[in-house]
């Protein structure tokens, strides 16, 4: 094989790609790439995962903001959401902060079961008082993909069954 020499050239066979065979290659690679993350969605179930870890820590909160404020907290789902109520000497109002404001169900929550351990007591709310020691209480979500369930057991923690 013969060297190339400064000022010579190249023969017309010579092999390689060109910068637009190049473009091509990666134009083609990254509509693969895109249509590979379309098709890919989130699973149902961990969006209802999800969904019940994040109101497991509120009820956390709301217990605690219910010491700190000398006040009982209430949580009370709704149609399409939930809110937190403190109770004031005019009775209960919704609480406008950031974190116990009222929200929207994420997850696809459809519905919603709230029941206490050893009782056949049913109630529409959820009374987080004053003391550091509650009922316990399960609360279980539904939604197309199953259902979640938050136990407390009356210590001020919750877990997601």
């Amino acid at each position: 094989m013969k060297a190339i020499r400064p000022g010579m050239r190249m023969r017309a066979g010579a092999s390689g790609f060109t910068l637009l065979e190049m473009l091509v290659v990666l134009v083609i690679a990254g509509l693969l790439m895109s249509l590979a993350s379309l098709s890919l969605t989130r699973n149902p179930r961990t969006d209802l995962n999800e969904e019940a870890q994040r109101l497991a820590l509120l009820f956390e909160s709301a217990g605690d903001e219910a010491q700190v404020r000398a006040r009982p907290v209430a949580w009370l789902p709704l149609d399409g959401g939930y809110r937190f109520d403190v109770r004031t000497d005019d009775g209960w109002r919704p609480l406008r902060d950031d974190l116990l404001g009222p929200r929207r169900w994420e997850g696809g929550v459809t519905g919603v079961a709230i029941s206490y351990p050893g009782s056949d007591q049913r109630s529409d709310r959820i009374v987080f008082g004053t003391e550091s020691i509650d009922a316990p209480v399960q609360v279980t979500l539904f939604s197309s993909a199953g259902r979640a369930t938050i136990v407390g057991t009356g210590n001020g923690r919750y877990e997601v069954h």
